[in-house]
């Protein structure tokens, strides 16, 4: 079945008017036809709108979803109809993160994930197959249309508040502490979430600036592959506590988290280590091996492996950065010891400040939930003061940060009431701690999980 559409432009996605991704649709969340199936999206270029025309084939939801493996993947977004499958090798934020979403509705997480869409619409063309047939709802059957409408009208409303429009200055000023306490003191725990922040910028901007900045912020001041980052946290993002999609919760045979994969090593009988004391070897093994092992190797496997040249020469002025300055007083191995004391360090930091967020709260296998359900159900919030927002560099505002991927996080504290309000008209918990409650919440659940995995192993 064929449907003509009419395009103005060059086929973007986004028109002037404030219409989630362009889109102009009716009340019932259905776009407006003519009978012919007409889609016009609005672009100013030069003052003039060249009209293309297209032959779009409609689809039904069951047969999208059945391209859904790495070798055949479709996905929707915005009623449009893409076939990524040779897209996904080359996508910035690594091929797992478009698979985690074959035969799926990804306007929502899409929208999240690309802050400027007049260059993302440059690669989404070419991949444009068909779009929903006109009696297909928007997004598969089992999500809720009234909450899915009430987040994208969210959004608009914090676009028009210009809460996606970062303040550089506070950016730089973090930036100017991290450069005074490297020439004074020569050794610092660089600053993660300056780093995390570009990081977002540079994928979703496709800026070089914030590219160059990322390597020099991930590479150069802290010695790992910026590549590898944004391949491991982008698969976070889009499938936060999602088994096996999310590498942050896929931490076995060390450590079992959740109800799931305790459960699931325990009816196989798999014992790698006596998994009822994982929340204390937490502290002993996690808590100061994270980043200067489990991350170093993990970078260094892809830099290899991909013969990630780029990657390699920045990790590389790392090292031969802090062999100039602290080799002639400490000599090489005393100069080792100081880069992964501070390491050591900084990763006791990070466990905390990142998994007080998701370690305690719902991990599942994937249940093809809306995108505002699925990043409040995974993530929680530690009360707003000013030593927690300075501890935790802002991000103590996990749902607002994961809704809002690419929203400066300075911002954060004021979406957080059109947020919670949001939840509490549709049900959802909204939960926000005390950072000492928080810390002990890792431990807690660490604990659960050990108990889940310790009945299951020892049934009979």
């Amino acid at each position: 079945m064929m449907l003509e559409d009419e395009h103005e432009g060059n086929g973007s996605l986004v028109g002037k008017s404030q219409q989630y991704l362009g889109e102009k649709q009716q009340a019932n969340g259905k776009p407006v036809t003519n009978g012919k199936g007409e889609d016009s999206v609005k672009q100013e270029a030069n003052g003039k709108c060249d009209m293309s025309r297209k032959i779009l084939t409609m689809y039904s939801w069951q047969e999208i979803q059945r391209h859904n493996q790495e070798a055949d993947q479709w996905l929707v977004i915005n009623r449009k109809v893409y076939d990524v499958t040779d897209w996904a090798k080359r996508h910035p934020g690594g091929h797992r993160v478009l698979n985690h979403y074959a035969g799926e509705d990804a306007t929502d997480v899409f929208r999240a994930m690309h802050l400027k869409l007049d260059i993302v619409k440059l690669y989404l063309e070419p991949l444009l197959i068909g779009e929903l047939a006109p009696e297909e709802p928007s997004q598969e059957r089992n999500k809720n249309p009234q909450l899915v409408e009430d987040f994208q009208e969210l959004r608009r409303t914090l676009e028009a508040m210009n809460m996606f429009k970062a303040n550089w200055m506070f950016f730089f000023l973090h930036l100017a502490q991290i450069l005074i306490l490297e020439t004074l003191a020569w050794l610092m725990v660089q600053s993660f979430f300056l780093q995390h922040d570009s990081g977002h910028l540079s994928v979703f901007t496709n800026s070089k600036w914030n590219h160059l900045m990322q390597k020099f912020l991930m590479s150069h001041l802290k010695g790992l592959s910026a590549k590898w980052w944004n391949n491991q946290h982008f698969q976070h993002h889009v499938k936060t506590n999602i088994y096996p999609k999310d590498p942050d919760i896929d931490v076995g045979p060390l450590f079992l988290v959740g109800d799931l994969q305790p459960v699931k090593y325990g009816k196989k009988k798999i014992k790698f280590i006596d998994y009822e004391k994982q929340h204390l070897y937490f502290y002993m093994v996690g808590i100061p091996l994270l980043v200067p092992l489990y991350f170093n190797i993990k970078s260094i496997q892809l830099m290899y492996l991909q013969r990630c040249w780029e990657d390699i020469a920045w990790v590389s002025s790392f090292y031969i950065r802090h062999f100039i300055m602290l080799g002639p007083f400490y000599g090489i191995f005393g100069t080792i010891l100081l880069i992964y004391g501070v390491k050591f360090l900084e990763s006791a930091w990070m466990i905390y400040v990142t998994q007080m967020s998701h370690i305690p709260m719902k991990m599942s296998r994937e249940e093809n939930r809306d995108w505002f359900s699925t990043q409040v159900l995974a993530t929680c919030n530690i009360e707003q003061s000013f030593f927690n927002d300075w501890f935790t560099g802002h991000v103590n505002f996990q749902i607002e940060h994961h809704l809002f991927p690419t929203m400066p996080r300075h911002n954060y504290h004021k979406v957080a009431p059109l947020v919670r309000s949001l939840c509490a008209k549709h049900g959802l918990p909204y939960v926000s701690k005390p950072m000492l409650e928080a810390f002990g919440d890792i431990v807690r659940a660490l604990k659960k999980s050990a108990a889940l995995w310790r009945d299951a192993y020892y049934e009979t």
